[in-house]
């Protein structure tokens, strides 16, 4: 799942978003803050603490673009070099944090310890295989390439027009104190009182941010997505289908 977390200059942190985002998504916590000349990143496993310090360097430095991850791991091992950000191509002055899962050309191969958005930061994204992020068919292709995901890159390399770019924003949504989320897993207290924090929730899709409170299961009423195996249906490979066809009748809105 993970969440991302956009910040526009001036804009304060939600702290308790954070805290209950980091509750849902439990396997490391990253944040990045763009200044006059550099970027400042943060990295670990413990939430209080990256949270902590994420509220107090932002305090500090409060005019630029900001972005805070709390990761859900798919791929590669629950370690602080898998937390976001990720610098691209290795150069800090670009940095870039993701929520979903990525195609499988950048998913890690076997004995790479590597997470997808590691791998497409370091290996795949420096290529610019879709074209300048700053030209429209660098950012539509990245944005058709990410199909549902959600991206953020912030920068303070001159090249680049813009130090903060937004992918699929429209499949996120911001909050009326003005920040951005990537889902709505932070809100697991308010959209359901039974959810066991790091479990997913069927009350929303993590994919279109369709809210449905009668779902019959882990398939979007809207678009079809599957919460347990991240698939459209009917590709859906989670064994909670296995030998029924309870969802043999569905139709989606959303659906081609």
């Amino acid at each position: 799942m993970c969440i991302l977390t956009f910040y526009k200059p001036a804009i304060t942190p939600d702290l308790d978003a954070l805290h209950d985002g980091a509750i849902a998504n439990p396997h490391g916590h990253g944040y990045a803050i763009v200044t006059d000349n550099q970027i400042l990143i943060g990295r670990g496993l413990d939430p209080t603490l990256m949270i902590d310090e994420f509220d107090f360097v932002r305090s500090q430095f409060p005019d630029g673009p900001a972005l805070f991850h709390s990761r859900f791991a798919t791929h590669g091992f629950i370690t602080e070099q898998n937390c976001h950000p990720f610098a691209i191509g290795g150069d800090e002055r670009t940095v870039m944090a993701h929520n979903g899962v990525l195609p499988a050309i950048v998913h890690p191969g076997p004995g790479d310890p590597r997470s997808d958005t590691r791998v497409a930061a370091e290996d795949f994204l420096p290529l610019e295989p879709f074209g300048p992020l700053d030209s429209w068919t660098g950012r539509s292709g990245l944005e058709s390439w990410l199909a549902g995901d959600k991206m953020i890159v912030l920068t303070v390399d001159p090249r680049y027009k813009h130090t903060a770019y937004l992918l699929n924003e429209h499949h996120g949504h911001w909050s009326s104190d003005g920040i951005w989320y990537s889902n709505h897993s932070y809100q697991w207290r308010d959209l359901d009182t039974a959810h066991q924090p790091g479990a997913y929730l069927y009350d929303y899709c993590d994919h279109c941010s369709q809210f449905d409170i009668a779902r019959p299961g882990p398939h979007c009423t809207a678009c079809g997505f599957c919460d347990q195996c991240w698939h459209e249906f009917p590709h859906c490979e989670c064994e909670f289908l296995t030998g029924t066809d309870r969802y043999a009748d569905l139709t989606f809105s959303g659906a081609a």
